[in-house]
């Protein structure tokens, strides 16, 4: 093409990708606006540690900052519920937070699994006692992620397509805690950081294949926390904190930052 020709063909042809773009975009927006979401979950997806805790969610400690809120405030969907709360298990979420999930339902995230396998007491092991106790501990929970685990997730995922079985549901993972060979000084020893990460990928592996054996979508939040470990200079991740149950949660700007696009990518 010449470029004369090119001159008077370049606008038209800009013209016609942004208005495709806007097609899209409006498209995007309308798809969102039809959304019934209902966000399940363990603190990760409350948003324990992202501060700004919903006055109506007790204990649970429901955050406007949780990826769930994010979403829901970006894309104003036709509706949005939020049972997800602290200390839930696979069992507790089955239990006591699929009522708002129906046949009208087209959305569900949810991360539940860290507390069936006790990762707090594991956290509380490793901080408190020996290198070798804190590895042990690792090990057991990872065995309990291998045996025990899978039964449970299948029952709940079982258990939410069977009310909501229109819906796109989105496992979300765990992310990896510590960047290794960081810039922490004090703490933990790089043997039980390594421990706990490897802990992490154990459990993000049965959520993933499970997730897979439900037909459900999984999405990975290691790729987003990469750089934003502990110990990385730049966390999204509380330490040991005051107050204690923040320690080891996302930061608002590991729920903005990392859980939001994780989700996002798969909507």
């Amino acid at each position: 093409m010449h470029a004369p020709t090119l001159r008077r063909v370049l606008p038209a042809l800009l013209a016609l990708v942004a208005a495709t773009l806007g097609l899209t975009q409006q498209a995007s927006a309308a798809t969102a606006a039809g959304e019934r979401f209902v966000a399940l979950g363990d603190s990760y997806s409350s948003g324990v540690g992202a501060g700004s805790y919903l006055s109506d969610s007790g204990s649970c400690q429901r955050s406007s900052k949780a990826y769930p809120s994010l979403w829901a405030a970006a894309n104003a969907p036709a509706s949005f519920s939020f049972t997800a709360c602290s200390g839930a298990t696979t069992s507790t979420v089955k239990n006591s937070q699929l009522t708002p999930l129906n046949s009208s339902t087209t959305l569900v995230s949810i991360t539940a699994g860290g507390n069936d396998v006790g990762f707090a007491n594991v956290m509380q092991t490793c901080v408190l006692q020996s290198e070798a106790t804190c590895v042990s501990a690792v090990n057991s929970a990872i065995a309990q992620i291998t045996n025990t685990l899978p039964g449970s997730l299948s029952s709940l995922y079982g258990a939410i397509r069977s009310k909501a079985p229109q819906a796109h549901v989105v496992v979300l993972g765990y992310p990896r805690f510590y960047q290794l060979n960081g810039n922490c000084i004090a703490g933990l020893s790089e043997a039980e950081r390594a421990a706990i990460n490897r802990g992490s990928d154990a459990l993000n592996g049965t959520l993933a294949k499970q997730a897979a054996n439900a037909g459900f979508s999984y999405s990975s939040v290691v790729d987003e926390f990469t750089g934003h470990e502990i110990c990385s200079g730049n966390a999204w991740l509380h330490s040991l904190s005051v107050p204690v149950s923040n320690s080891y949660h996302p930061t608002a700007a590991g729920h903005s930052g990392g859980y939001l696009p994780a989700f996002r990518s798969t909507v």
